[in-house]
Parts: C-alpha cells; structure tokens; sequence
C-alpha cells in the first residue's frame, strides 16, 4: 500500500436512521483544503426521517467531496476523502483518490494532470479519451460491427450514469429502429437535468467530445420558459421527437405560465407519505368526534400563564389538552398498546410516549415526549417548548421520533374546526385538537358565548373497540370542561 493510500482516509455515509438505506447531502460545511478535526460536522444530510449533521471522524485537511449538494446517497458510500498527513505535500494517486464529481470537473476541459473518473471507481491507469458522441446510426450501423459499437457506447452511458435509477436494458437501446445514443454528461449534470425537467436528449452539447455542461442545462431550461421538475423513474430508451419528450411549458401550452408543476418527493414527505399508506391500510381505523365547552380550560390557561412556577415556559390550550390525554389514558390504560402482527398479541405499553405532529419545511414529523405520563405540568411544558422549536429549526433527530405510542395533532392552529387523523404506524391511537372559538352554548340553563372546541379521536380498532374509545374521548373532554379533574382523577 502507497503512502498516499495511507494517507488518505473515507468518511462514508453512516446509517444515521436506523436502518434507513440513504441520505440526501443537503449542505457541505467545508471545502476541500479545509482543516477539519475530529468531531467536526463536515455537513447536513436530509434521511426519510430528519435532517442530520454528520461530525467528521479523524483530524486532517479535506482532499475531496465526493458528491455535490443535493445528490441523494446509499448508506456506507463514502462521501468525502481527508488527507490525515497535509504536512507531508500533496498525496499522489491511490486509495481514496478518486476525483469528485464537482461542478467544475465537470463542465471543463479534462486538462493536464489526472483525469476525471466515475465516482467508485478509482482513478484511471492511463488517460483516455471520451469516445466522440456517435451520430443517429444509420441502417448500415444497426449491423455487423456498428451494432456491436452501438452496445459498447450504451454500456458506457450507463456506467455514466450509475447512480441514477434504473435506466432501459443495452439491448433494448441497440437494438430499438432509430434510437438516439445515450447523451454523454457528468453525474451532476444528470442530476441537474432531472431536477428541471430537462429532457437530455434536447440538449445541445457545447462541452468537449459532445459533453452536454451544466450550461448546456440551464440554456435549454431557459428555452422551455418555466422550472416543471421531472418524475422519477427510467429514462426513455428511445426519443421518437424532442417536442414530444420533454415537459410541456407554459409556452407550449399557450400560456405566459406552467399548467403544470411536478415535486419530487424525497426525504421526511416521501416517509410520511409511504407510512400514511400502510397505517391507512393496515389498521383497521375509527373516528369519533365530541364538541366541547373548554371556557374554563382557556381561563386556566391564562392564569398559568401568570404563575411564576410557569415563567419561561410555553403555556397554550395544547398543554392543556396533551394532559388531559395522559389523564385519560392512566384511567384507561389498555387503550395504550400496540399490536404484534407476527404473534398476533396485543402489546399493553406502561409508559406514554407522547407524539407532537410538526408541520416544519420538510413535511410533516412527530416527534415524541418519551415518556410524558411521568411529568409534571411544568416538566411537560418544557418539553413541548423544546419540541417544538427544534422541529422548527429542522434539528429533530431520529431517536425523537421513534417508539411513539399515541399521538396529538393541532389542526386548530390552522383554523380547522376538526378533521379524521390517520394513526402514526405502530401507535394505537390519535386526537385531533381543533380550534377553539366562542360560540353560543347552553350554560346553566342560558345560551351564552363560551369558548367551543371540537375533538376527534382517530383509534386501531383492533386494539381499542368503540366502548373503549368513547371513554377515553369522553373523559378528554370531561377534563377540558372541568379542569379541576386534573387534581381530582390523579
């Protein structure tokens, strides 16, 4: 081994999510010549369940990045070498060598020194020269030796284009009448492309050999009039048409605008998507509904607000309420279980782990309080407080998120009077808090204005039935009516 393989030491995408698969590179904090030490964070990546910073594990001087902002990333792929000895002078080739697949190397000349590779797969023994981009073949082409040539330039479109999702067979691209060769262009170009809309095929290339440049890119996304981002999935094998392959604008559609806008959806919103499909058809769900007079709650809360034991704390109708679920749960607690699909049991949880649903930039996530029946009103203010500002901040981590047993969502806060939750997977029940507005009441036998809300209880149905449910809204609501069941039911 070299001592330039020595030197230079991979920091690879950990699993940050338990057991999640990949993470998308959000933003880098250094740059390659930047000193880094040991515990440093290095950068920001976005998994299915948080955004996490990564802290770089060794001390050195960072040699490359290996994947741009925005690149999505398997578990265990490196994604920045660091030279551990920077005193020594710059490392030659070797392990860990490989050239990033940075902006620049990819929209400039090859140059003298190295040349640029395909991330992973080290640096190549000899230069070499990108094949020129081919011409459509002609019919003569599509036999003998131009068939052959065709199925080797599609191998190496694909090794191009590695990373990306999978594209059609060799064998359909050689064989298929008139088909256009695979465009030739970097890894983040591609993936520019892709976030778009742009269809590479329409690119004219202005780079070297045919090397369609991230200029190339903007150029031809500057032409369409309008930003329509692609979906995922193979790319075409054939382009019959160039119109007839990319996104309609607003300009082919006859207006100044887009008709039409797609959003990737990737990270937190492509989790909760996929967790709210199996939760909706897996547990078999009900959802009651109770309207409330909780005026003396919100008296309450007013007057906590002035508490000194409250001082510093968030103090809003929510804290209220997440206690009145505890309350009703410690007298009911078979309603907080879980249910064990391989050996079909009922799992009765002893502790509360308390969801939050947090709308934050990303989508939405649900944190939770662990274990939330043991706190005090001002330890559960406090908690709320710190949930609630780190998921804003978009700091939350996985742990939070894991092992939730029940869950409170606001949509009040929206102005929603109420609505039918779906239950988080795994957690047995879900209350929807809606807002809360004067309206008239019968009070001592007078309609009066009093302070209404609207509660919905969202339950697995196969863990709680429909007399087990009502007691555990009922008594929700009881607690909200009358406060002073706090003291008395504890």
């Amino acid at each position: 081994m070299t001592e330039s393989a020595t030197r230079i030491r991979e920091f690879k995408m950990p699993d940050v999510g338990e057991g999640l698969t990949e993470a998308e590179i959000l933003k880098w904090y250094v740059q390659p010549g930047d000193t880094v030490t040991d515990g440093q964070v290095v950068c920001e990546v976005e998994t299915a369940k948080a955004a996490v910073e990564l802290p770089i594990p060794f001390n050195g001087a960072v040699h490359e990045l290996r994947f741009t902002e925005g690149t999505t990333v398997d578990v265990g792929t490196a994604i920045i070498a660091v030279d551990t000895d920077p005193s020594a002078g710059p490392p030659e080739g070797g392990a860990g060598a490989e050239e990033a697949p940075a902006e620049a190397s990819a929209d400039e000349g090859e140059g003298e020194g190295r040349k640029p590779v395909l991330v992973g797969y080290g640096v190549a023994a000899s230069p070499t020269k990108r094949r020129p981009r081919k011409q459509p073949p002609s019919d003569t082409a599509q036999n003998g030796n131009g068939k052959q040539e065709s199925v080797q330039e599609a191998v190496q479109g694909e090794l191009n284009g590695h990373h990306e999702a999978a594209a059609p067979t060799v064998g359909a691209v050689a064989e298929a009448p008139g088909a256009v060769d695979r465009p030739l262009a970097k890894p983040p170009v591609r993936k520019l492309a892709k976030d778009l809309g742009i269809d590479l095929t329409t690119v004219v290339p202005t780079g070297p050999d045919g090397v369609i440049t991230r200029d190339d890119v903007h150029a031809a996304a500057a032409t369409a009039g309008a930003r329509v981002p692609a979906p995922a999935g193979p790319a075409p094998a054939a382009a019959p048409a160039p119109a007839a392959a990319a996104p309609q604008t607003g300009a082919q559609a006859g207006g100044p605008a887009a008709r039409e806008t797609r959003i990737p959806v990737r990270g937190v919103r492509k989790a909760t998507a996929q967790a709210m499909v199996e939760s909706a058809f897996t547990a078999p769900q009900v959802t009651e509904f109770v309207t409330v007079d909780v005026t003396r709650t919100m008296k309450l809360v007013r007057e906590l607000k002035q508490d000194p034991d409250m001082q510093g704390l968030r103090v809003n109708p929510l804290l209220l309420v997440a206690k009145a679920f505890l309350v009703a749960l410690r007298r009911h607690p078979e309603a907080n279980a879980a249910w064990d699909e391989a050996n079909q049991e009922i799992v009765q949880k002893h502790y509360v782990n308390l969801g939050i649903a947090a709308a934050t930039p990303r989508g939405l996530i649900v944190p939770n309080i662990k274990d939330a029946q043991a706190k005090t009103l001002p330890e559960l203010a406090e908690a709320l407080g710190e949930l609630v500002t780190t998921a804003r901040e978009g700091k939350t981590s996985p742990a939070d998120m894991q092992g939730g047993t029940v869950t409170i969502t606001n949509v009040g806060v929206f102005g929603v009077d109420t609505g039918t939750p779906i239950l988080n997977p795994g957690e047995s029940a879900i209350l929807a808090f809606g807002q809360v507005r004067q309206q008239p009441w019968v009070h001592k036998g007078k309609v009066k204005p009093r302070d209404v809300t609207t509660l919905a209880l969202a339950f697995d149905h196969r863990l709680i039935d429909g007399e087990l449910g009502s007691k555990v809204l009922a008594d929700v609501a009881a607690v909200l009516e009358h406060p002073k069941r706090l003291m008395t039911w504890t």
